[in-house]
């Protein structure tokens, strides 16, 4: 028997399927990546805004509706907070809260009603990766989280915060680098409050990480900025932690933070800003701002544009304010219109995309250790086009000889060019680890 796995909304839904898919072949499971082979069907839903909660519905109307036969498992924040509604979806066989998440696999398989073996189990030295994660890996070290910002669903979809002991994560990232991951992404509701509730710290874990594990590289996927002591950055002197951190500010203006019941300033937060950059000259700081929240004036914004300016975000997710029934930010006065919205979006597109292409130019002629992932895809004039990040977080692409093959590899690669999509281009340095590469390094830089 087989299971088709998939996810809508954040790295968190795509770490718990992964987890699943350990579970799963523990369990006799195959995961398959082709949904019209699989028995059962399990989809892992987001409802941060309405339009999320709305592709939910769509995404699980249509699993069933390309297979009707397999059952259909529906889990995940919408499947939580519109437990009534998932319900009466057609096809829908199991509904699974959040806080059930860790029993799904074995739910699921009570609900084929097995009474032996299948007889297309996993073996056991296959790799149990999600089969969408091959040089990469989400690790998911907790969930939940004790704050309440005034606009987030998700706090109370996921209920109280439970972190991961350290051991056990640290014999997840060793099973994941033996099976070949080069990198992993630590990820949660709330990474930043890891260990609250067996105390430790966040801090703590990536200490045992580095020490207890032989990753080559680590990231971090969203971290709350109040919850990184100063010394945290001290960390990153460590190379095998990527020197990029996303930070979501959610806006420039004190006054907005406030009423967002975010737990930081303007000011403290660029303070955090220029520790890590004085760590790593070149540390790269992503972030999200909210535009159009309730009573957002002009000033509002142009503070968050000067946030912009001043942080030199490597990128910014731009997110127009959405009412989410069920937050309090739903209820606050003088909800702003969308014409306002859209053009306030469209300015902060504009000057975030000008702020990081004067980032990417100024890595021209750099030289960067790049992970490049997937099989490449081959090209009109014979030749193999590749997609990989730098350490800070930047994609690249180059073009090689198609007889070479540098999936999953960790090559240096000089930056020789920013296109037009704000993708940087390089050429390999470095040979590729490959015995079909018959091609010496001068020519790789052709």
């Amino acid at each position: 028997m087989k299971v088709f796995l998939t996810s809508l909304g954040c790295r968190l839904n795509e770490a718990e399927l992964q987890t699943w898919s350990q579970d799963f072949s523990e369990l006799g499971l195959s995961v398959t990546s082709d949904q019209l082979q699989a028995d059962l069907l399990v989809i892992n839903t987001c409802a941060v805004t309405g339009e999320a909660a709305r592709k939910s519905r769509q995404s699980i109307r249509r699993l069933h509706r390309k297979n009707p036969t397999a059952k259909l498992v529906v889990t995940g924040c919408y499947a939580s907070l519109e437990k009534s509604e998932a319900e009466s979806l057609l096809g829908v066989d199991l509904i699974v809260s959040n806080q059930d998440k860790k029993m799904l696999p074995v739910l699921a398989k009570e609900l084929l009603e097995w009474t032996s073996m299948p007889y297309a189990a996993t073996e056991p030295e296959e790799s149990a990766l999600f089969v969408r994660n091959k040089e990469r890996a989400f690790i998911k070290i907790q969930d939940g989280c004790r704050y309440r910002c005034t606009y987030c669903i998700v706090t109370i979809a996921r209920g109280e915060e439970e972190s991961r002991s350290i051991e056990d994560i640290i014999s997840e990232v060793e099973k994941l680098t033996q099976r070949g991951v080069q990198e992993i992404v630590i990820t949660g509701v709330h990474v930043g409050g890891y260990g609250s509730d067996i105390e430790t710290s966040l801090f703590d874990l990536v200490k045992a990480i580095l020490q207890q594990t032989n990753v080559p590289r680590i990231r971090f996927a969203s971290v709350e900025p109040w919850d990184l002591p100063e010394s945290f950055f001290e960390l990153f002197r460590n190379k095998r932690l990527m020197p990029h951190m996303h930070l979501p500010i959610q806006s420039g203006s004190d006054r907005i933070l406030k009423k967002m019941s975010r737990r930081c300033k303007s000011e403290s937060f660029l303070k955090l800003l220029e520790k890590a950059r004085s760590v790593v000259a070149n540390f790269n700081i992503t972030s999200d701002i909210i535009v159009g929240f309730p009573s957002e004036s002009e000033q509002d914004f142009e503070d968050s544009l000067q946030m912009i300016q001043q942080a030199r975000f490597g990128h910014v997710h731009t997110f127009s304010y959405s009412k989410r029934e069920g937050t309090k930010a739903a209820n606050l006065a003088e909800q702003i219109s969308e014409p306002i919205k859209k053009s306030r979006s469209q300015a902060m597109h504009h000057l975030a995309s000008e702020i990081k292409r004067i980032e990417l130019n100024e890595m021209v002629g750099s030289h960067n250790q790049v992970l490049w992932e997937g099989q490449g895809v081959r090209l009109e004039n014979g030749r193999s086009r590749y997609f990989g990040y730098t350490p800070n977080y930047h994609k690249v692409s180059v073009e090689i000889d198609s007889e070479l093959q540098i999936g999953n590899q960790i090559l240096d690669c000089e930056i020789t060019a920013v296109d037009n999509k704000e993708l940087l281009i390089g050429k390999l340095l470095q040979q590729p680890k490959s015995n079909n590469s018959r091609i010496a390094v001068a020519q790789l830089s052709d």
